[in-house]
Formats: C-alpha cells, sequence, structure tokens
C-alpha cells in the first residue's frame, strides 16, 4: 500500500502568483521524487468546471450564500473524485486554493461569517485539512494592478472594488496567525524564482527523505 501523499494548498487574492508558483512547484517537486498532480479551484473535474463557469460568470447575478454554497458544492465533487484518491494512492497534490479562500472570500469578503462558511466546508470535505498551505502576501493595490495587465475581462469577484480585496487580504493574514502549524507566509512582492525558493524551503520537512 502506498504512503498517504501530501496536499498543498496555495492562497492568496487574485494576481499574487499563485498559478506561478504552483508550476514552478510541481516540477521541483517531481525532480525530488515526489509524484504531483496541479489542480484547481473551483475546478479539477467536470462537474466543478461547470460550477466554476457559473461563479466566474460577470452576467450572472449570485447571492453571496449562493456563491458559497456553489464553492462547497465544487469542492465536495473534486475530493470525492479526484483529491482522497490521489492521496490515497500516494501523491502529492497541489492545490491552487482550497476551503481557505473560501473563508476569506466568503466569509470575509462577502460578511457571511468566517465560522458559518467553515462548517459549511467541512461537511462538503469531509473534514479534509492541507498538510501544509502557502500564502501568497500582496498589497491588494498591487495584486489589482498585476490582474490588470494581464489584459483579460475581468470575472464576475474580479469586478469588485478596493475594499472588498482588503477584507480578503486581511482575513487570510488573520487564518494564518491562527493555524502557524499550516500556514507559511510567502512575500508575493519577490522575483518568482524567490517566492519558489520560500515555497520550497517552507516545504522542506514533508519532502521524502
Amino acid at each position: 500500500m502506498s504512503e498517504r501523499g501530501r496536499l498543498i494548498t496555495i492562497e492568496g487574492v487574485d494576481g499574487t502568483g499563485k498559478t506561478t508558483l504552483a508550476t514552478g512547484l510541481q516540477g521541483a517537486l517531481s525532480h525530488a521524487g515526489a509524484r504531483v498532480r496541479l489542480m484547481r479551484e473551483p475546478g479539477g473535474v467536470e462537474a466543478s468546471e461547470a460550477v466554476r463557469s457559473l461563479v466566474k460568470d460577470p452576467d450572472l447575478t449570485v447571492g453571496a450564500r449562493t456563491e458559497a454554497l456553489l464553492y462547497a458544492a465544487a469542492r465536495a465533487q473534486l475530493v470525492e473524485e479526484a483529491l482522497e484518491p490521489a492521496l490515497a494512492d500516494g501523491e502529492w497534490v497541489l492545490l491552487d486554493r482550497f476551503v481557505d479562500s473560501s473563508l476569506a472570500y466568503q466569509g470575509a469578503g462577502r460578511g457571511l461569517g468566517i465560522e458559518a462558511v467553515r462548517e459549511l466546508n467541512s461537511f462538503a470535505t469531509v473534514g479534509l485539512v492541507p498538510d501544509r498551505t502557502l500564502l501568497l502576501t500582496l498589497d491588494p493595490a498591487s495584486a489589482q494592478a498585476r490582474t490588470d495587465a494581464r489584459g483579460e475581462a475581468p470575472d464576475r469577484l474580479e469586478q469588485e472594488g478596493t475594499e472588498f480585496f482588503r477584507r480578503i487580504a486581511d482575513a487570510y493574514v488573520e487564518l494564518a496567525a491562527a493555524e502557524p502549524q499550516r500556514f507559511r507566509v510567502l512575500d508575493a512582492a519577490l522575483p518568482p524564482e524567490q517566492v519558489l525558493d520560500q515555497a520550497l524551503a517552507a516545504l522542506a520537512d514533508l519532502l521524502p527523505r
């Protein structure tokens, strides 16, 4: 029987470089001998990708509670269909967003309450907790500038104002402070190669020896 894999989640507001870091980590961890799978949220499996299209559609009206429920539903399907089987088979999963995103975005950003959203997601994930969470921190204005520089039309959440993202950034800092054994805070203002070095150092104790 394979040793259980590791679940590594990457968190932060849009524009902090989560996708760039995830790609770099995938290569580095594979080189270190881990079997690595890269996934994103919401998404990763067909049903969850369909939910992704819904929650990001700027032409749809989606209430805050509906939004939280949709994210939890997508997450539940991802855990059952892909995450748990991969971890049970000994794979490392690099996951671009997980429960902490809902705590920050819907719990704090939408004002639904972190504990209420946490309870909903505990049910959705059957209590699955990451082995390590890498939080990319960057001033929300700088993160917004990076997002704008992509030249892509903003999705439904990206259309929100600065105060919304300030609440999210503050919530992330509080979540990390409450669970220092799980979170590692990375400076996303650094060049990508230095952010990757930070991340690898933050995962060193979990790597196969």
